[in-house]
């Protein structure tokens, strides 16, 4: 499993630097930002502010480092003060490709980011690996666009064994992914834990105590796949309402929690408006969940949630690929219908239920043709899939019953 794989994103990267002069890569550390970055054309500058000597240049005088173009300036979150320089560098010499920024950290969250670089730049977010991109299967995203297609057939979507638990496990950080055994994948996560508390997250804001921001990362793992209510959150913390606001705020900005929020054609209607917790890397997140081995995942009653969160590592990589266009949402009314995931592409939705069970029935489809019910005709509802661990099937008129095995292909 050892070596650099091809990342998918590289296309976005290369299209975005013919286009726009500043092209922003964020993500979580240890996502491959940095690798990504070096692959590009040999003839670019590169200066990274974990160098102490050019984080002090980059404080003191910013404008010196943008002299060299094309330049790319890794983890610039250290030094926000920069975007000012670069700002000003466009201003005077506009020229496509000129700029690559990198940080771990989502700057537009950033509070201390003086410019958004408006007009000037485009903004990414690199992923964690998926496992089809793991194991560098091209095309391997292809039965997802398919979902899109009026005339989908079941019979071309994947019937392969998959293996969750395994991946749940991994995650997708590259070091975590290319250690085999539990336990030395835990120390790797314990150590990235501890780099970022200790480092990451000082650098975003001030925190009075790590231990109760630790505590409340565990807290919020365990409550991965599900609705996010921060007063409960708080109040199991041991922390006021503001604190885990402004937590839940920082790991976002660090890239290693997403909120999604509720899809809606209509803000009167009774839908549950609460976003939905998920974290960039299920790995990271069942490490901080206490799950460290396929054992300890036979013993959560919330299995179920583990597993979405282990799918949402492949939508997520989906997302990626076209974020202007494609977007994930959840739908959840009064009632209690629920869709885990609503994937939108250019106004088309598909509708995606997740199941552990190899047995499924029409009545598992019974969220997907409430939200079907509902849906306004200003969005079309393409299809439903009710993923599970069984063979494909059609359970209603456009909703099929179809595995899950190929996104977590063994």
């Amino acid at each position: 499993m050892n070596g650099i794989r091809h990342r998918w994103f590289s296309q976005n990267l290369e299209s975005a630097l013919k286009v726009l002069p500043v092209t922003v890569v964020t993500g979580a550390r240890q996502t491959g930002k940095t690798t990504l970055a070096k692959s590009l054309d040999s003839k670019r500058a590169y200066f990274t502010l974990d160098d102490v000597g050019v984080l002090d240049q980059a404080e003191r005088n910013p404008d010196s480092l943008l002299t060299t173009r094309p330049v790319t300036l890794d983890e610039v979150q250290r030094a926000p003060q920069l975007l000012l320089a670069v700002k000003r560098a466009v201003d005077e010499r506009r020229k496509a490709g000129d700029f690559v920024l990198t940080g771990s950290a989502n700057l537009l969250l950033m509070g201390r980011v003086a410019d958004t670089l408006a007009g000037r730049a485009i903004y990414l977010e690199l992923p964690p690996f998926c496992p089809a991109e793991w194991l560098q299967r091209k095309a391997a995203l292809e039965p997802i666009d398919r979902l899109f297609s009026p005339a989908f057939d079941l019979r071309d979507w994947p019937d392969e064994k998959g293996n969750w638990i395994r991946w749940l496990l991994c995650g997708g950080f590259p070091p975590a992914v290319a250690i085999e055994a539990d336990r030395d994948r835990g120390l790797w996560f314990a150590a990235y834990v501890q780099t970022y508390l200790e480092r990451d997250l000082r650098q975003l804001s001030d925190v009075a105590s790590l231990p109760d921001f630790q505590r409340l990362m565990a807290l919020s793992a365990n409550r991965t796949g599900k609705l996010l209510n921060q007063a409960d959150l708080a109040r199991d913390a041991a922390l006021s309402h503001p604190t885990a606001h402004r937590y839940l705020n920082l790991l976002e900005t660090g890239c290693l929690i997403t909120r999604i929020r509720p899809f809606t054609t209509n803000p009167s209607t009774a839908i549950v408006k609460a976003p939905k917790l998920l974290w960039s890397d299920c790995g990271l997140a069942a490490w901080l969940a206490g799950i460290r081995t396929r054992e300890d995942v036979a013993k959560r009653l919330d299995s179920g949630f583990w597993l979405e969160q282990t799918i949402y590592q492949t939508l997520q990589s989906w997302r990626a690929m076209d974020p202007a266009n494609r977007r994930l949402h959840y739908w959840r009314d009064r009632a209690g219908h629920e869709v885990d995931f609503l994937l939108e592409q250019n106004g088309k939705l598909v509708a995606i239920e997740i199941k552990s069970s190899s047995q499924v029935s029409p009545s598992d489809a019974s969220g997907i043709l409430a939200f079907k019910s509902v849906l306004k005709k200003s969005h079309s509802l393409v299809c439903g899939v009710v993923l599970h661990a069984g063979k494909a099937r059609p359970l209603d008129k456009d909703v099929f019953a179809l595995p899950w095995g190929w996104l977590v292909r063994d």
